[in-house]
């Protein structure tokens, strides 16, 4: 697919399917977020300095090979490490101001950032540099969600607090926007 086609293509459904994704489609969308594509270790999306200071984490609910539950992604190793496992997307939509486009979805892919990664070196312009890493990460996973057949919308409207409680983040781990996926309706 071409990338005027994937540009076209990319909109935001707040209505999924029960269809599950696959583990195969799921990997390929962290990969588009944050996936090495170098020996020197960097990224799809460019990170100020080079600091990569976002943090990818999967809530997985109809995802074919996998449990259900909480992962996070390592880029490094282009793999998930499970955190907890359960049906957590209730608890996510709750936080999200109860929008069913997270309770629907297949999965949800939360993008966390760890400011201090990047404002050690930038002072306080470090905020806006992980502001435009997590927006190009972003639509990264919506146009590759495109390419892949599934449909995506991102969610900015949740309470940071009962996101990173529920999702067991680290203290620095700051949730920016939640990306919801699935099969279109």
């Amino acid at each position: 697919m071409s990338l005027e086609a994937a540009l076209s293509g990319r909109k935001s459904v707040r209505d999924f399917t029960t269809k599950a994704v696959t583990l195969r489609q799921v990997s390929q969308l962290l990969w588009a977020a944050q996936g090495v594509t170098h020996g020197d270790q960097q990224r799809t999306a460019p990170s100020a300095g080079a600091l990569y200071p976002l943090e990818l984490y999967l809530v997985a609910d109809r995802v074919e090979g996998l449990t259900r539950g909480v992962s996070r992604y390592q880029p490094v190793r282009h793999e998930l490490v499970g955190i907890r496992d359960g049906d957590f997307l209730p608890g996510l939509s709750a936080a999200a101001l109860g929008q069913d486009c997270v309770s629907g979805a297949a999965a949800v892919i939360v993008v966390a950032a760890v400011y201090e990664r990047t404002t050690k070196k930038y002072g306080e312009r470090g905020v806006r540099y992980v502001h435009m890493e997590v927006g190009l990460a972003a639509q990264n996973i919506c146009l590759q969600a495109v390419s892949l057949g599934l449909a995506t919308v991102m969610v900015g409207a949740f309470h940071d607090t009962q996101v990173r409680r529920l999702l067991n983040m680290r203290a620095n781990h700051r949730p920016l926007v939640l990306v919801s996926l699935g099969n279109e309706t």
